[in-house]
């Protein structure tokens, strides 16, 4: 018969008992006991029967102890069945997750759990169900998230470009002001709210698909809203019109909302009515247009998202005029909000250094 492990000498009874009375850990505290009982002296078969343990049991303790002290008696984590794809197969995953599918070939538009099922056995062989493949994904960092809107034919490049070069155009605007005038930077556009509402999500039940009431009638209104991030200000009417004359109004709002002997730089689109010669600009305010077909550049977009959802969508609206008294309604509580404004409307790109 073999001769019995020695414990390491960096520990005694006392001490072990003294660990134990501290963990939180019950089986902790029974291998704790059990090997104090051999460092006073006692038997392995006694230090068994204190862990409830065969000796052979007692024998592994003494390993793990050995080897990592106290923290060696710990539980650990199982290891569970290994992953059936290796680091290559999870990288060429991870690949054609964010290339998306090719519908000519894989003869869908979006990827399905299925879809990456029946990919996976196509191009490896590897059979795992779509619970798995989910698991995967969730190690990998990807969820489920609703894609946000791109205009198809979006030019990225004038995008960083426009970023990259707004100091330069908000330099040549401070250029024509008298040294030391304040900058304001604004973000406009316009949002239609209609009685063709919108439906947003909402929570329920697992297995369920919930209501909401929606109108087929076509009365609608006009918020045109302005924020300033920085200074957390807003500047909106309700109108029944998108036009040169409804943008004169509300630049005439816009210019009431600038601080005493500031100038206001506003960023807008390329609408119509907001590059037409027509329009008469105020002496407080410069228009400076965004890239076109590029309303990311624009916080007031994610303005109209928040208020659509919080404030705006599931509702009937009766007449015209309740459509105006909701708009107003839902401008003056988030002007209220100031902090609002600036965590939604703050670009890092637009910041004044």
């Amino acid at each position: 018969m073999g001769s019995a492990i020695s414990l390491r000498d960096d520990f005694d009874g006392a001490v072990l008992r003294r660990l134990a009375r501290a963990s939180g850990s019950a089986n902790q505290v029974r291998r704790l006991l059990s090997l104090a009982e051999i460092y006073d002296g006692g038997s392995r078969t006694a230090a068994a029967r204190i862990g409830g343990v065969s000796l052979q049991i007692v024998r592994d303790w003494v390993i793990r102890f050995n080897a990592r002290g106290p923290d060696g008696l710990l539980d650990g984590k199982a290891p569970g069945k290994p992953s059936r794809l290796n680091d290559a197969q999870r990288r060429a995953l991870v690949e054609v997750v964010e290339r998306g599918p090719i519908p000519a070939i894989h003869g869908v538009v979006r990827w399905r759990l299925i879809d990456l099922v029946q990919w996976l056995h196509d191009e490896f062989a590897v059979s795992l169900d779509a619970t798995t493949v989910s698991r995967e994904l969730k190690k990998l960092g990807y969820v489920k998230l609703t894609a946000r809107p791109r205009h198809h034919a979006q030019n990225e490049q004038a995008m960083e470009a426009f970023k990259k070069g707004f100091a330069a155009e908000l330099a040549k605007v401070k250029s024509t002001l008298p040294k030391g005038t304040p900058v304001e930077i604004w973000f406009q556009d316009e949002a239609r709210i209609g009685q063709k509402n919108k439906i947003t999500r909402r929570w329920a039940r697992r297995g369920t698909r919930p209501s909401a009431p929606k109108d087929q009638r076509t009365k609608s209104a006009y918020i045109f809203g302005a924020i300033c991030p920085e200074q957390g200000k807003g500047a909106g009417l309700v109108l029944p019109f998108c036009n040169t004359e409804t943008m004169a109004l509300h630049l005439i709002e816009i210019s009431l909302a600038v601080a005493p002997g500031a100038h206001a730089v506003v960023l807008m689109d390329q609408a119509g009515w907001h590059t037409t010669d027509k329009l008469d600009v105020l002496a407080n305010i410069s228009l400076i247009a965004l890239p076109a077909k590029c309303p990311e550049l624009n916080p007031v977009e994610n303005i109209w998202q928040f208020m659509r959802d919080n404030w705006l969508s599931n509702r009937i609206f009766t007449s015209h005029g309740n459509i105006i008294d909701h708009c107003c309604e839902a401008w003056n509580k988030l002007v209220d909000q100031p902090w609002r404004i600036m965590t939604i409307g703050r670009r890092k790109w637009a910041r004044r250094s």
